[in-house]
């Protein structure tokens, strides 16, 4: 049976209906999530000249955004996600640390660059594979030579046995940090818009949409940090 990408609405509606509670959901369904998290910020270092201006991807209730903001106070920080629920509660967390925010669809044109930095966390698995190349080549575009990609994914196994093991080890480790069977199965039940591709085939994309350099800097079953520097910078490094 084939089965086909859902639409963009569908994905919106889903998780604004949990934009409250998505915050608190995040440390009970992302095992491992500071180290997780941690390793974005980690990232940034390898964006060359500094890190003045950065727009999160599929930002949500700005997660992300806070750990970013905290690591660099001075950054100019622009939010994109097509779910008001979800950008009110990062207005409010952020408050006025915010420079734009931007109601749109991934699919929809990137704000206008150059950007030092793009970054994005659990968001981009919602877009069908064609849509995620399309997508990584904009935010090659978007960045300013010397800049930075860094994107906090869920990722498929390599193969269809690692991946119902990656399945039953996010169930297990959810349990184990108090996950209740309910929010497990409302979980799975957000996960049917989710269209996973593997860490290999990621990197493949983000070098074929022109990065110079893509690594995973962490891998722990279906989560994993990427990355990928666009060539140049100001100190005249690749």
């Amino acid at each position: 049976m084939t089965t086909y990408p859902p639409s963009g609405v569908e994905v919106i509606r889903a998780f604004s209906a949990h934009a409250a509670e998505y915050t608190a959901l995040r440390r009970r369904l992302v095992p491992g999530y500071d180290a997780f998290y941690g390793a974005v910020v980690d990232s940034l270092a390898l964006v060359r000249g500094g890190v003045r201006r950065v727009l999160d991807l599929g930002a949500g209730t700005g997660l992300l955004s806070a750990h970013v903001r905290e690591a660099f106070p001075d950054a100019r920080l622009e939010l994109l996600d097509g779910s008001e629920p979800m950008l009110r509660e990062a207005r409010e967390r952020l408050g006025g640390e915010v420079a734009a925010v931007h109601v749109r669809d991934m699919a929809d044109p990137l704000p206008d660059g150059p950007f030092d930095a793009i970054v994005s966390a659990l968001a981009i698995h919602h877009l069908a594979d064609e849509d995620k190349q399309v997508l990584l080549e904009r935010v090659h575009h978007a960045l300013r030579p010397g800049g930075a990609f860094i994107n906090a994914e869920q990722v498929s196994g390599p193969t269809p046995a690692l991946d119902a093991v990656y399945e039953h080890r996010w169930a297990q480790d959810c349990r184990a940090l108090g996950a209740s069977l309910d929010e497990l199965d409302a979980a799975r039940d957000r996960m049917r818009h989710d269209r996973c591709a593997d860490t290999e085939t990621q990197l493949r994309w983000l070098r074929d949409a022109g990065f110079d350099t893509a690594d995973c800097v962490y891998k722990s079953w279906r989560f994993a940090v990427m990355f990928g520097l666009k060539g140049g910078g100001r100190d005249g490094h690749a």
